[in-house]
């Protein structure tokens, strides 16, 4: 008789287990998303819930989608020496996007030689532009 009871609150007991690690491996996206402050965290938890109920069709969708965002990085899959020079930091920590003083004063060096060039083009548009009335 005390077998039979155990064994009913085993069952129980292993059926609320896994009723509870299911909801736990389906909050692994967003819990990802939270870590690294992905602007789309609400979403990825909501589709997570909705996973629940379409037999986990979309979960391995949204774990790509929750580590496909950096907060160093954004979207992009930056590549170890990169135009900034700074390689991919596995850690994902989230760092500061703010230039540094020599790389805004090559900014504004390109920027100064850009507006050169649009001058130049516009110039010889005018010139262009200015000969076949002379011409006629």
């Amino acid at each position: 008789m005390l077998l039979d009871y155990f064994a009913l609150f085993l069952v129980f007991f292993v059926a609320v287990f896994v009723f509870y690690a299911v909801i736990a491996i389906h909050d692994i996206p967003y819990e990802i998303a939270c870590h690294r402050n992905h602007p789309h965290q609400d979403a990825i938890h909501i589709a997570g819930w909705v996973s629940l109920f379409t037999l986990h069709v979309l979960w391995p969708f949204l774990w790509i989608w929750a580590t496909l965002y950096r907060a160093d990085r954004g979207w992009g899959m930056a590549v170890a020496g990169s135009d900034n020079g700074q390689a991919d930091e596995p850690d994902g920590g989230a760092e500061s996007s703010v230039a540094e003083p020599a790389d805004n004063a090559q900014l504004a060096q390109q920027l100064l030689q850009l507006q050169a060039r649009i001058e130049q083009l516009e110039q010889q548009l005018e010139t262009r532009s200015q000969q076949p009335a002379q011409e006629g």
